[in-house]
């Protein structure tokens, strides 16, 4: 097996100034009521207010225009195509940075990804190519059209690029918030945590890093416990559709060495955090951003020391399939 490649801040440094101009430096907000329930003082760094409403843009577009660079100083053609697979938001902003440098895109997408993600790829010009909802599938049909176009596949968690790129929100969170003691992010593939904790433990090795996931898809607690890759080949179903997938073999290394812990919620916790952020703070966040919310409100996180006083908790995206909030009317522990 190859080895990971190494990343540095550096990278993400690098990443910033691709993305400079290009991207929203998103707002640091703060709940009051939130905070009172978590007994800390809560930030949220609002990433559904990044274009494509979530932070994927960062890592796409840091990931295309590497691409562009590459070709601009080999004095060659821009690549034919940018292929990936994505559930729905690295599709949509993939599709959004191959537009603009005029690129055609293939997003490989699962036949189970909500509408409104798959409508929103299609709007930036992305050809869409369904597949079944596993992990296999999903890289397998990615391999058939890269082969069929002759394009770059663009991973949406295991590219280098992309992790640098998703870096760049802790950045961005250290100079909004210096007095930061912990960052919680969601993870799915791992490319937000990896480039996130890449820059906290460089620039602020004292703040802690914490991931948080669904119960029903904890591949990533499980690798922590165990300290090797442990990918679960049939995750369950869970809300938070966008992190019900599997860590891979370039983050891995990044989440073993620099992420202080791992937290898991149960859909019920995913369930009551998203609603609250909907009522307490007027952000239509997507349930999979309410993970990081539950985790800091869970009883595990409400046993560590105090001295985490100031927690950053990225919502990662608020591309919310509407149609599918039939859970809002059912009573706790009637979910099937």
């Amino acid at each position: 097996m190859a080895e990971p490649p190494r990343l540095g801040l550096c990278d993400v440094r690098e990443a910033e100034r691709r993305l400079r101009e290009r991207l929203r430096r998103t707002p640091l907000l703060t709940c009051a009521a939130l905070g009172r329930l978590a007994r800390r003082r809560l930030l949220f760094k609002c990433e559904l207010f990044q274009r494509t409403g979530s932070f994927k843009i960062r890592g796409a577009l840091n990931a295309v225009r590497s691409l562009v660079e590459g070709s601009e100083r080999a004095g060659g053609e821009l690549p034919r195509a940018v292929v990936t697979h994505s559930s729905g938001n690295h599709g949509q902003a993939l599709a959004c940075a191959a537009q603009a440098e005029g690129i055609p895109a293939y997003i490989v997408v699962p036949r189970t990804a909500p509408h409104c993600k798959q409508d929103a790829i299609r709007s930036y010009g992305a050809t869409l190519v369904p597949c079944e909802p596993s992990d296999e599938s999903r890289a397998e049909t990615a391999a058939r059209v890269v082969r069929e176009t002759g394009g770059v596949m663009v991973h949406p968690s295991q590219e280098p690029a992309v992790i640098a790129g998703q870096g760049t929100i802790a950045l961005e969170v250290l100079e909004q918030a210096p007095e930061v003691n912990a960052v919680v992010v969601p993870v799915g593939g791992g490319g937000m945590i990896a480039g996130i904790a890449i820059a906290i433990k460089a620039l602020r090795p004292d703040v802690k890093v914490f991931a948080a996931e669904p119960c029903n898809a904890d591949d990533c607690y499980q690798s922590k416990l165990r300290g090797e890759l442990t990918p679960s080949p049939h995750p369950q179903e869970t809300i938070a559709d966008a992190v019900r997938t599997n860590i891979g073999p370039n983050t891995w290394p990044i989440i073993r060495d620099l992420v202080d812990d791992v937290l898991t919620v149960s859909e019920e916790e995913i369930k009551q955090a998203t609603r609250l952020v909907w009522e307490r703070m007027k952000l239509l966040i997507e349930p999979t951003a309410g993970v990081g919310v539950a985790a800091v409100l869970s009883e595990r996180f409400q046993a560590f020391p105090r001295d985490l006083e100031h927690i950053c908790i990225v919502l990662c995206g608020g591309n919310v399939d509407l149609s599918s909030l039939t859970w809002l009317t059912e009573r706790p522990g009637t979910a099937e």
